[in-house]
């Protein structure tokens, strides 16, 4: 519970407000293709031997903020699971439209390893066909996608009706509660920064 806690805890602190997330959405691949591929995950990119950060680095080339929790198993196999959707384009067909090409690539798999892995340990995702539709639309979300054919509303009203973080009280409380003091942190930010604007523009 602690540590599911604490990986939430450093997602809520760099993601977005999830309403904003769905509004800036675009159509995405279809929702079944998307779902097929991650059923096809390779053992090799489960494989607890191999380097999340290597792997990163081959795939989107950029940091992954699910990188400095790699040693929770949970985060690397969820990390390695968005990988495998990023490089199967190459490896196997792009999808369409490309989820590579997606501007929030890399927070889309951070979502995968820190906000849905804590929740429900990626295998499910593997083994379980609605736990798989929850990661495919948490990634696609937080890629600035929804699946193809679906609007806003649709999209978002069915991962809410899938969402593991929702059924589990204790961890949804402890969430919000994280989410309520980053949203207050980015306010007094912002509030902080206009002040100063004005004072600067003043002087």
């Amino acid at each position: 519970m602690a540590e599911s806690e604490a990986l939430l805890s450093a997602w809520s602190a760099s993601a977005p407000p999830e309403g904003h997330a769905w509004q800036a959405t675009v159509p995405g691949p279809a929702l079944a293709a998307v779902a097929a591929r991650m059923a096809s995950v390779p053992r090799s990119f489960l494989d607890p031997r191999v380097s999340v950060a290597a792997l990163a680095g081959d795939v989107v080339r950029q940091r992954l903020l699910s990188l400095d929790h790699e040693s929770d198993d949970r985060v690397r196999r969820g990390a390695a699971v968005g990988l495998w959707l990023v490089a199967s384009e190459d490896l196997v067909e792009p999808f369409t439209p490309s989820i590579a090409a997606a501007a929030g690539v890399g927070r889309a798999i951070d979502a995968l390893a820190l906000r849905l892995a804590p929740v429900v340990d990626p295998w499910e995702w593997l083994s379980d066909d609605e736990r798989r539709e929850e990661a495919v639309r948490t990634f696609l979300l937080w890629a600035g996608m929804r699946p193809a054919e679906e609007d806003v509303d649709t999209a978002r009203s069915l991962l809410d009706a899938r969402d593991s973080l929702r059924r589990n009280a204790a961890l949804a409380q402890a969430y919000a509660a994280h989410r309520h003091r980053d949203e207050i942190a980015r306010r007094l930010a912002e509030a902080r920064a206009k002040e100063a604007a004005a004072r600067y523009s003043s002087e």
